[in-house]
Order: C-alpha cells, then structure tokens, then sequence
C-alpha cells in the first residue's frame, strides 16, 4: 500500500468559473430571501387586515328590539299607521355604529324603499333626549316635525329617518355624528305616511332591515293589525 503524504508547501487553485458561479449563488439567494420576506410580510399585512375586517363584520351588529306604529283614526274605516319608531340597540358585544352611514330598509307588497339619515337635515331630524313615551308620536317632536315630508316618486326628496335618544350616557349621539355604543337606546323614526301612500292598512305584511355599515342588520318583519282600536300598537 502506497501511502501520499500532503504536501503543506503548496495551496489549491480555484479557477475563476467556480469563483464566479459561487458570486451568482450567493446574489441569487439574496434576491430570493429579499422576494420571500417582503411576500410574507405582504401576507401578513393583508391577513390582519383581512382577520380584522372579518371580526369587525361578524362581532358588530344592530339589534332591533321592538317596533311601535302610531294609527290616525283609530276605530275608523280610514285608520292607517303613518309613523313607526323602531328601537334600536347594539348588539351584545358588538362595535360602535355610525348611524349616519345606516340605511333602514323597508318593504310591503307594493314597493321597497330605502331610507338615510341625510347630513343635511341632521339638526332637522335629531330629537332632544327624552325618558318617557308618552308623547312619542307628538307632531311637536323634532324627530318628526322637522322630517323632510317625503314624496313617494322616485324624483322625490332623499327619504331619511330620524332620531330620538333614549339613553346615551358618552354624549356619542350627537347631531352631525350620530355614533351608536354599548348602552345607547335610541329610536329611529320612519314617516310611513309619506313612504307608503298615506301609511300602513290593517293586514299588511312589512319586512325590512336596519342596515349598519359594518355588521349584522336588525331584521325588521311584521304583519299590521287586522283592525286598529288603539293610537299606539306593538308591531314587532
């Protein structure tokens, strides 16, 4: 057996092809690492974006918790509901809700309409806080006396609703930014009189919704009295 011995006087050549492919390896490793981080960083981004979008969606929501109509001549063959008060919470949990980028929607047998809270007429159809419901319906309300009275064309005025605050502890409601929280009770107010033809017969069947910009909508379904012996009827 023949032994070779190293010889320590002398270094290995490397030959500049291999230098130059090993450069190209090391630049092309870079690159990739600089495209891979920066695609897992957009990735990330868009993830929490997309997780946060999908919360806000699913955990935010308006609850509808009952609705209210106001007849005009009762006990009479002409009876009609022409306002409805529909009360309004956030849902257990939920997030705020601007009600001013809140659509109610609303739909008999004849037509569906939809209706806005109209930053121009904000201060009109606001209402003062107030703690009972006794006179709820009163034409002297702001909610319903400043309401624009809306024509039932479509070349009509903006249809919109109103306002009245039951409870709002923060100041959040207030009239140019109507902000709905945790523990806010308000009543949105609809002028079905000017919506639907001089207002809602008796055995009319009604579905609708409370639409907030993000979240859940309050679902809204009724069927009005077969005959009206009261001003003031629970529809929901």
């Amino acid at each position: 057996m023949v032994w070779r011995r190293l010889r320590k006087d002398k270094k290995g050549a490397i030959g500049i092809e291999i230098l130059i492919v090993f450069i190209a390896i090391v630049l092309v490793a870079a690159v990739s690492a600089a495209v891979l981080i920066q695609t897992v960083g957009f990735l990330q981004q868009k993830a929490t974006a997309t997780g946060r979008e999908t919360t806000q969606e699913v955990a935010s929501g308006i609850k509808v918790v009952k609705v209210l109509g106001n007849v005009t001549n009762p006990k009479t063959n002409n009876a009609k509901i022409d306002k409805l008060a529909i009360f309004v919470e956030v849902n257990t949990g939920g997030q705020d809700i601007d009600l001013a980028a809140t659509r109610i929607i609303l739909a008999n047998a004849s037509k569906t309409v939809t209706l806005f809270y109209n930053a121009s007429a904000t201060s009109k159809a606001f209402s003062c806080n107030t703690t009972g419901l006794t006179d709820l319906f009163n034409d002297s309300n702001p909610a319903w006396k400043n309401m624009t009275k809306n024509s039932t064309d479509d070349g009509g005025p903006t249809k919109e609703f109103g306002i009245i605050v039951l409870q709002d502890e923060d100041g959040s409601l207030n009239e140019a930014y109507p902000v709905l929280n945790q523990g806010d009770k308000v009543i949105l107010t609809v002028n079905t009189s000017a919506i639907f033809g001089g207002g809602l017969p008796p055995r009319e069947d009604v579905t609708g919704e409370v639409r907030p910009e993000f979240g859940a909508p309050g679902i809204i379904e009724f069927t009005t009295p077969p005959a009206y012996t009261t001003q003031v009827v629970e529809l929901q």
